[in-house]
């Protein structure tokens, strides 16, 4: 089974959107089965809370699942057992390479690498407060990075 991680600073907001997003995908295409999806944040703040009331909002606007969603902290271990780790910034993935280091063989990635999108970078809507322009950066990046695991993993 192939698994992917979406990473952010606090995991209350856009990776736990990721997450949903992703897995919302991988159900209407069947693929449940053959990708494990998760979430987490480099930081500590917010382990164990629900996702953030404006993520649950646009998610429940969308009819997209995310009951069970915990914030957890990114560990090494992640980084050893997941193939793909998807950062939400060049913040996230420059902390999740210090958390690596050298024994990660994981894919380190940011989420709209996968797109067209100009900015690689999502916006972190707890300080913007725009959740609806970041489901739709990470609608996109969710989609294109479904077609580069569909292509390149042949599921």
């Amino acid at each position: 089974m192939l698994k992917v991680l979406f990473v952010c600073l606090g995991n209350i907001c856009r990776s736990p959107m990721a997450e949903a997003r992703f897995r919302d995908l991988l159900i209407r295409e069947g693929l449940e089965q053959k990708v494990l999806v998760d979430s987490a944040g480099t930081g500590d703040w917010h382990v164990g809370n629900s996702p953030h009331e404006g993520t649950r909002q646009i998610l429940d606007q969308y009819k997209i699942e995310y009951k069970g969603i915990k914030a957890r902290q990114l560990t090494k271990d992640d980084l050893l057992n997941f193939d793909y780790v998807i950062g939400m910034d060049m913040d996230n993935i420059n902390n999740v390479h210090s958390l690596a280091g050298s024994e990660s063989v994981t894919i380190i990635s940011r989420l709209l690498d996968y797109s067209e999108q100009g900015n690689k970078d999502v916006p972190d809507p707890y300080y913007t407060g725009n959740f609806d322009e970041v489901y739709q950066l990470i609608d996109a990046g969710c989609q294109s990075l479904l077609d580069h695991i569909k292509i390149n993993h042949k599921i």
